[in-house]
């Protein structure tokens, strides 16, 4: 009897991920760097790309330093790269997507302040 109820309490159990939770938010009407973007860069690209990290030569601590180097370099492409490929961004492993998607949907905006 104790065993039927284990089996059925664990396969009744659904596991649902953050990363699968969150591609089903919605994303803001108008993507804005101030609300949207800084935090997203200030928590996965700042820590190398500031002007005292690893990379400073590509500082991320601006909305002028995010714009050019969207405009300017392959961020776009680099962060849509998969785990282990050669360029990714960040190195420390893929942000989510619905992340990703937001970094998109601000270019394809228009890259507002």
């Amino acid at each position: 009897m104790l065993f039927t109820v284990v089996c059925v309490l664990f396969t009744g159990c659904e596991s649902t991920t953050f990363d699968e939770i969150a591609e089903e938010m919605e994303h803001p009407e108008q993507v804005r760097y101030n609300e949207h973007i800084k935090p997203i860069v200030d928590g996965n690209c700042v820590e190398c790309h500031n002007p005292g990290g690893v990379s400073s030569f590509r500082p991320l601590t601006t909305y002028t330093e995010v714009k050019t180097a969207v405009l300017e370099t392959n961020l776009l492409e680099r962060i849509q790269m998969q785990n282990g490929e050669t360029g990714q961004m960040p190195q420390t492993g893929r942000m989510p997507q619905h992340l990703i998607d937001l970094i998109l949907l601000w270019n394809q905006q228009g890259l507002v302040e």
